[in-house]
């Protein structure tokens, strides 16, 4: 009986012992220990006298305040679903500009012109936006797996996108590669420039039948001409837009001081690729306004008042274009005080723009929970092919823009930006324990005359 009892508890103890050794086996770090919220605010403001709506002429003046709700949740030890809901507002003068004849402007008790905002519904807009992202991480942390959708919209805009990547750490986890694709399916509804919308609807008498009727239409001299025919404007027959991408990055960490990483995508668009509303004036067509003659002479000047020019087409654009950006990233560990991130991009697509891209980041820990950063970035790009300036492009072309961001220019964005850290979370919120604070605040200059500053602001909270 004795032998039975001890060979008994000699199996008890042997099947303890073994499982003990497969629990300490089987542990493993969480990938996220408890959800995370991050709360982020920007506003943006900018200026500029070659409004695409305008066609490369009138104010950009346009101001833009954003909210995002990132939420991210640990489902186990292994995967993470994150949540991103985001809402901003804009108002812009040359967007109102779409129908700069309001219901004054047109009778004539108040005049239009690119150079002031319009009262039009197209001075302002909301845009709203939410995604979703799915993460699962092998149980050895080397292999991650993720997949996500995302839907926008906004008035005249709605986009669906998904995609999912792969990426793979082995060496230690010194070395990381990755591999990305996504696509975006996305929908106009396209609102033209007023003065063509109305010849869309009524056809060579929309002088004499919609909101134009009764309304005198000047000639570059200031009389009265009824010549005014935009015969070149077609409606959109499609109205989609479709992007693919497929990215590729390579990570290494080359010594305890320095890490490396490179990185190309692969990006085809398809479908409806220019804006509807932004317009195109002919060098070789005639000119014709609305409002008062006097400002005729100066009227691509901000002392123009009360003029505004009837468009001759919309932008025209290829329905496919091609994109290769191919950049790498260097971050050097200086000492326990400042690390410098460097990162440079080149760019190419086959409507004519080849652009290069440069920027230094210098994080300085101030103490144990407050980081400065100083940053600059420059930008230099060509022209696309199909851009001309404002009265620049002739008829016979098949395709024209004068939107200004394809053009040649090049900008510099200067900035400072400042952390603090609580890995503590001392300060509570609810059961928010708030982890960091994220102040950046840039200024953005380009050669065209365009100017910016933006400011943006970010909390992170654990959920305790």
């Amino acid at each position: 009986m004795k032998k039975i009892i001890f060979v008994l508890a000699l199996l008890i103890n042997m099947a303890a012992i073994a499982q003990v050794k497969d629990s300490m086996t089987t542990f493993k770090k969480r990938v996220l220990e408890n959800t995370e919220v991050d709360l982020l605010l920007s506003y943006y403001n900018q200026d500029g006298e070659h409004s695409a709506v305008g066609g490369g002429t009138g104010s950009e003046k346009l101001s833009d305040i954003a909210s995002n709700i990132v939420v991210a949740l640990p489902l186990n030890d292994d995967d993470v679903l994150t949540f991103d809901v985001g809402v901003s507002a804009y108002t812009s003068a040359s967007s109102s500009n779409i129908n700069p004849y309001d219901a004054s402007g047109v009778s004539g008790t108040a005049s239009p012109t690119p150079w002031q905002a319009s009262s039009g519904a197209s001075e302002s807009d909301q845009l709203a936006s939410i995604s979703a992202n799915y993460s699962h991480n092998s149980d050895d942390r080397n292999n991650i797996w993720n997949a996500d959708v995302s839907f926008s919209n906004e008035y005249d805009y709605t986009s669906v996108g998904f995609g999912g990547g792969f990426t793979k750490l082995f060496n230690e986890k010194n070395t990381e590669i990755s591999i990305k694709a996504n696509a975006y399916l996305d929908q106009w509804r396209p609102i033209y420039p007023t003065e063509l919308n109305e010849y869309a609807k009524y056809g060579a008498n929309f002088k004499n039948t919609g909101i134009f009727s009764g309304v005198p239409i000047l000639d570059q001299n200031g009389a009265t001409s009824n010549a005014y025919l935009p015969s070149a404007f077609e409606t959109y027959g499609k109205s989609n837009r479709n992007s693919y991408s497929a990215s590729f990055s390579f990570s290494q960490i080359l010594t305890k001081k320095i890490q490396m990483s490179i990185f190309m995508d692969i990006l085809h668009q398809e479908g409806l690729l220019g804006t509807p509303y932004q317009r195109v004036y002919f060098a070789d067509k005639a000119n014709f306004y609305i409002g008062q003659s006097q400002y005729i002479p100066v009227y691509s000047t901000s002392e123009n008042k009360g003029v505004y020019q009837l468009a001759d087409d919309k932008e025209r654009l290829p329905s496919t274009r091609f994109k290769i950006p191919i950049g790498a990233r260097v971050n050097f560990y200086i000492n326990e005080y400042v690390v410098a991130r460097t990162y440079y991009r080149y760019y190419q697509d086959n409507w004519g723009i080849q652009a290069h891209t440069a920027s230094i980041e210098l994080p300085i820990k101030i103490s144990s929970s407050f980081t400065a950063y100083p940053m600059f970035r420059y930008y230099t790009q060509t022209a696309s092919d199909y851009f001309a300036p404002y009265e620049k492009h002739l008829s016979t072309e098949n395709y024209y823009t004068s939107d200004y961001d394809l053009s040649k220019f090049n900008s510099s964005q200067y900035g400072l930006g400042f952390t603090y850290t609580d890995i503590f979370t001392r300060a509570k919120i609810f059961v928010l324990g708030l982890k960091s604070i994220d102040l950046r605040l840039n200024h953005y200059s380009r050669s065209d005359g365009l100017s910016a500053n933006i400011a943006s602001l970010g909390f992170k909270f654990v959920v305790e």
